[in-house]
């Protein structure tokens, strides 16, 4: 590292103290809740999916959901004149809590990547920037394709964080898994056989989930950009060749609705998942107080080291308010 970049790290972690209100980065602290919290809402920031759904500051590293669901309807009428009014108890018999494990999120920089870097007046919002956006990046990633929490992880074997904690798929696949579409002889379902078109999927997911949340206004159909990609495939095999349906297309205008639901698409899904649910029906816990932080100079490996730890885990709220297809599980006509 050279001297003016040495000079602009200590500057750097100086300033970071103080941001954090303590002494010393170099030694592991915890991070004050206020500082905490705009951590967590500069990492939601840089992810529009993570805008979308819940993510939730809790107390405890294990407990009941937040977001405690409904089983049935609140409105009626009782005749006094016979019998008193009787609260209807319609908590969601599959609340069964949630449960938080530490994640790492640690990162460095060489002495020759910091060189580079120091050229740039705004080094440190750059890094922390970059920094923030990756975790979001990982969260989602975890949420999607996570399957086990793993005592020590193994990014080689891997790389979609399948080993990190235990995502929302997962989750329906342990606890709900008649809320998975799949065809009685288990082979794939196939688009253009089994279902004619993308809307028509979509319409048999809806109606996979409860009766009492079909007709909630907040549902919305999630979807891989294979199968999104597939469906502008056919629209322009029909319509490619008129100038006003082609632009309708590629504005994205004739896939604001699939059956009958919003569609989205949003970076880090896996690219054949087909899902309805809600937005709100899916979530990231994460601990008060757990978010430690250690920033230190190792001239043994020659770079600057970043370490990041706090305590987060996944949740669905309403098991029953979620329908998808296994995306591998999930094939067009015509593949082998």
């Amino acid at each position: 590292m050279r001297s003016d970049t040495r000079e602009l790290f200590t500057t750097l972690k100086t300033n970071m103290a103080a941001t954090y209100g303590v002494d010393d980065v170099a030694e592991q602290f915890n991070v004050t809740p206020s500082v905490e919290q705009k951590l967590h809402d500069a990492i939601v920031d840089s992810n529009p999916f993570l805008q979308k759904i819940n993510v939730v500051p809790v107390d405890e590293l294990q407990g009941e959901k937040v977001f405690l669901g409904v089983s049935g309807s609140v409105t009626g009428r009782t005749n006094v004149k016979e019998k008193d009014r009787e609260p209807r108890n319609v908590a969601q018999l599959d609340n069964d809590g949630y449960q938080l494990y530490e994640t790492d999120s640690d990162v460095c920089l060489t002495y020759a990547q910091v060189d580079t870097w120091a050229k740039f007046k705004d080094f440190s919002a750059r890094y922390s920037k970059a920094v923030q956006h990756q975790i979001g990046v990982d969260r989602v990633k975890v949420g999607w394709y996570g399957k086990e929490v793993a005592t020590e992880t193994n990014p080689d074997d891997n790389p979609l964080l399948e080993d990190v904690n235990k995502g929302w798929l997962q989750i329906m696949r342990e606890k709900k898994p008649g809320q998975i579409l799949h065809k009685s002889d288990n082979k794939p379902i196939v688009l253009g056989d089994d279902y004619p078109n993308l809307d028509a999927l979509v319409v048999d997911l809806r109606y996979l989930i409860n009766p009492i949340f079909q007709g909630d206004p907040d549902l919305v159909a999630l979807l891989g950009s294979d199968l999104l990609g597939h469906y502008h495939m056919r629209l322009y095999q029909a319509h490619g060749e008129t100038p006003s349906e082609k632009q309708k297309i590629e504005g994205q205008q004739v896939i604001q609705t699939i059956g009958g639901l919003p569609a989205f698409n949003f970076p880090g899904m896996p690219q054949r998942l087909a899902m309805v649910t809600s937005f709100s029906n899916l979530s990231l816990y994460v601990q008060r107080g757990s978010w430690r932080k250690q920033v230190i100079d190792n001239p043994k490996r020659k770079r600057v080291e970043d370490y990041n730890s706090r305590n987060e885990g996944y949740v669905v709220e309403q098991y029953e308010k979620v329908s998808f297809v296994e995306p591998a599980e999930l094939k067009f006509k015509g593949e082998t």
